[in-house]
């Protein structure tokens, strides 16, 4: 990325530059600026751009300089600086301070050194870069001035055996001029430029539009695409609305649900709904459902559409309402993924399924009782016993061991709550499930359930959904900035957990005018567990590509009965975008580079012909790589994001 340094402005002057529109990180020169304290917190508070806070001590005056450069940094820090840049000669004490103060807000600590008279040799800069480290340094910062091109060279050999992401160096002068560049192919995070020519912070240092180019549109070679969006909703999550519509479609009355839009899988579930005998009718973005009370079924046959979902919701529902023996049938992927563990589940109701994959035969009825069960397969068909269970006469208790994809079982149960249906859960785990609300800590859930209940009419507002924005917010991370509407920060969706990977990950996250605002920022290599939002998958793997580093996603085996063979599917992908990536046991490792590296090493994503595997994820996540890629995309199936989002390229467009 390119930092700009601003110098020699005030508190509305450095706000109005923030705005410029090369401007993707800025380095605020507090030494050079004339702000107050308050100034200077409100400053890094205000705005999302990414700033680094440098306050050399050389250009203090009066008395202790140190100490007031010492003040103004924390000013930044506490403000929410997201680096602060210390000089490596700082007395100790100081060096104390600025550390623990770092560690506590949470900023990145830059140690810088540089020398203004010349180059020393290969040796000594290595010993430097050392003892930045050894201070606390997260980044070392080392200038020189280049006398000569060899000056130059030593300070490029310099990044040989390092850390992507950890130097920055660099030098000044004529003969340094091209290293400011070269620094970013070589693994720097970021490099300086000046907001123009007068304003140069150091002799050759480059102007920011200049360097934009010469990064971002360089001759002879493909120019990656900028993703600047501030107008982007997302669709209805499929996964509340799939559940309301059925829980409206059993209630007695007249339900509304508001915020609905389209997609396949929640016009698959208003069929259904409509099977049920329920009476559907929609206006705008709100669906008005006349429920039956949860009247007995006598249906032969039952069309779930794609959706594993639906499926699963409704084979507990079939045993406990229908009379007699029924048939769940599907369409596309549907009828090539397995229902694992589905037969095992069901047996201990009293229900028989007769096949693993749809269509299958359901033969009931459902008796209530205590059963222990596995949650390694997934929530979906326990999502369905929760739904079923409550309509028998007698009580119930599920034990859930090794639970996956926790929250969406909460989510089952949020929904029944606000239809007048209530199950009490207890989690069992580690003390990080309350200190941290970390779900992965769960290691089983008991669910007791109260027989004789039935569903209420409701009045319900479907939220938005955080798998698919999924997709744009990496955009955003990756390419530019992205501004999505229409999410609820708050929510039960496990996909909500794409924010917190984005943070780890380092991208600027936060919520503005009741959208979420996702900037890029200098990315790096992080870990995260997917078992619990194994849609996130894709778009998680596309941001690790452009992360300096190994990440690592913990929870492939969730992925074989998706609408792909997912992890199959996303190693192919990656390996044909040319990134190194490997599956070791339950763990995907992708080895990522900045995409200021791509782009001057010549290793952009590769483009050409892919293969979405008729998945929905998939399709949405290479149309978001194509922003950097060599050559255009084409795609087998686009068709299938009507899955979940049929807006989305239009959208994107």
């Amino acid at each position: 990325m390119i930092c700009t340094s601003i110098q020699n402005q005030g508190y509305g002057q450095i706000l109005d530059t923030l705005d410029h529109p090369f401007v993707e990180m800025a380095e605020i020169r507090l030494d050079r600026c004339a702000l107050s304290l308050k100034e200077i917190e409100d400053l890094f508070a205000e705005t999302d751009t990414p700033l680094i806070a440098t306050c050399r001590a050389a250009e203090m005056k009066g008395a202790d300089p140190w100490e007031k450069a010492f003040r103004r940094l924390e000013a930044a820090i506490r403000g929410g600086a997201r680096f602060a840049d210390l000089e490596l000669d700082a007395p100790v004490e100081i060096s104390k301070r600025f550390r623990a103060l770092c560690e506590e807000c949470g900023t990145e600590i830059i140690r810088s050194w540089h020398d203004f008279s010349g180059t020393p040799d290969l040796e000594m800069l290595r010993q430097i870069v050392a003892r930045c480290y050894r201070y606390g340094a997260d980044i070392a910062k080392v200038v020189s001035t280049c006398r000569n091109q060899a000056d130059a060279a030593t300070l490029q050999a310099l990044y040989e055996g390092q850390e992507p992401g950890r130097l920055v160096a660099f030098g000044m002068g004529d003969a340094g001029r091209q290293t400011r560049l070269d620094c970013l192919r070589l693994g720097a995070p970021f490099s300086y430029a000046a907001l123009s020519d007068e304003q140069a912070a150091a002799p050759g240092q480059w102007n920011v539009e200049e360097m934009h180019r010469a990064l971002y549109e360089p001759e002879g070679r493909p120019a990656v695409k900028c993703f600047m969006r501030n107008d982007l909703t997302v669709c209805a999550s499929k996964s509340f609305a799939q559940r309301a519509i059925v829980a409206a479609a059993l209630a007695d009355g007249r339900s509304h649900l508001h915020g609905y839009s389209p997609c396949a899988d929640s016009e698959a579930a208003i069929a259904v709904a409509k099977a049920l005998g329920a009476k559907v009718h929609r206006s705008g973005s709100t669906l008005t459902i006349d429920g039956t009370g949860g009247a007995p079924l006598a249906l032969k046959e039952l069309h779930t559409g794609e959706s594993g979902l639906l499926t699963r919701l409704m084979i507990p529902l079939l045993a406990a309402l229908n009379r007699g023996p029924a048939v769940v049938t599907g369409e596309k992927t549907l009828l090539e993924r397995p229902l694992k563990g589905a037969a095992d589940i069901m047996a201990a109701f009293g229900v028989m399924l007769r096949e693993e994959k749809v269509p299958i035969r359901v033969e009931g009825p459902l008796y209530p009782g205590r059963a222990d069960i596995s949650g390694k397969g997934g929530s979906q068909l326990i999502s369905g016993l929760l739904m079923a269970l409550p309509l028998c006469d007698k009580p119930s208790t599920l034990y859930v061991s090794e639970p996956k994809s926790i929250p969406y079982m909460f989510i089952t149960t949020d929904v029944l709550r606000r239809f007048g249906v209530n199950i009490k859960a207890e989690m069992e785990g580690s003390d990080a499930l309350v200190e941290r609300q970390d779900w992965s800590a769960c290691t089983e859930i008991s669910f007791k359930i109260r027989g004789g209940q039935r569903y209420r009419s409701a009045e319900f507002e479907i939220e938005g959904d955080w798998s698919g924005a999924a997709a744009f917010l990496v955009a955003g991370a990756v390419f530019g900035k992205a501004e999505v509407a229409g999410l609820d920060t708050s929510s039960l969706q496990a996909d909500l957990s794409i924010a917190d990977i984005l943070v780890d990950a380092g991208a600027v996250v936060s919520e503005l005018d009741e959208k979420v605002c996702v900037r890029k920022a200098p990315l790096e290599a992080f870990e995260a567990d997917l078992n619990n939002a194994p849609d996130l998958f894709p778009a998680v793997a596309l941001l690790a590509a452009f992360c300096c580093g190994t990440s690592t996603l913990h929870g492939t085996g969730r992925l074989s009965g998706k609408e792909s063979d997912r992890a199959s599917a996303l190693l192919q992908m990656l390996t044909q975008m040319g990134v190194p990536a490997r599956i070791e046991g339950d763990e995907l490792y992708i080895e990522g580079e900045s995409l200021s590296s791509r782009i001057l090493n010549g290793r952009l994503l590769k483009g050409g012909a892919y293969t979405t595997h008729h998945d929905h994820r998939m399709a949405m996540v290479l149309k978001i790589a194509s922003l950097g890629m060599d050559a255009p995309v084409t795609l087998d199936d686009a068709d299938c994001v009507t899955k979940s989002f049929p807006g989305f390229f239009e959208q994107f467009d």
